[in-house]
């Protein structure tokens, strides 16, 4: 499993990395070489906030958490890493074939007594809309006149399918994919 630690305005020492490294053990059992792990350690005034993303295959996991200690916050962000992994149990074992690196990790689940129940999210509607050229800034001011949180669009300049989207902090985020 590759573990990469950054740190953003933070040192991030060998000793931490191995501690990090120990604390995420635990999947590597499950997942091998087919994993990489990226945890970001960045401070916030008086707490460190900590955001683990997993990758296996085409899935990612991510979660984040803060504590005033960094290990404290990475135990809290395995946890909930794990716990997203335990609530989508169902709908994974549905899907099985896209899955198969999980098959391990959700037999030893099933045994573990705290297994959250998972209940069956469905699509209940569906919208269809046409796709307008214009720049991103427009498109934040279309996405604001609509009261929405996000908004898809066609980029004028590149022609590309995009998403602007607000963030918490209330500034806007650009989603550019590529393909």
């Amino acid at each position: 499993m590759k573990i990469t630690t950054q740190g953003i305005g933070i040192h991030v020492g060998d000793r931490l990395e191995e501690k990090i490294a120990d604390k995420l053990s635990k999947f590597n059992k499950y997942f091998g070489d087919e994993g990489a792990f990226v945890i970001k350690i960045r401070p916030e005034r008086d707490v460190k906030r900590v955001e683990i993303t997993l990758k296996l295959q085409n899935h990612i996991y991510r979660a984040e958490s803060r504590d005033e200690e960094i290990l404290t916050a990475v135990d809290r962000t395995v946890d909930k890493l794990e716990s997203q992994i335990r609530r989508q149990k169902t709908r994974i074992e549905k899907q099985i074939h896209d899955y198969s690196y999980m098959k391990q990790y959700l037999i030893d689940l099933g045994q573990d007594d705290e297994a959250e129940e998972y209940e069956e999210k469905t699509i209940i509607r569906r919208k269809t809309f046409a796709l307008v050229p214009m720049t991103a800034d427009d498109a934040v001011l279309q996405m604001e006149m609509l009261g929405h949180s996000f908004l898809v669009f066609l980029q004028a300049e590149s022609g590309n399918v995009c998403v602007v989207y607000k963030r918490k902090d209330g500034n806007y985020g650009l989603i550019e994919p590529t393909y």
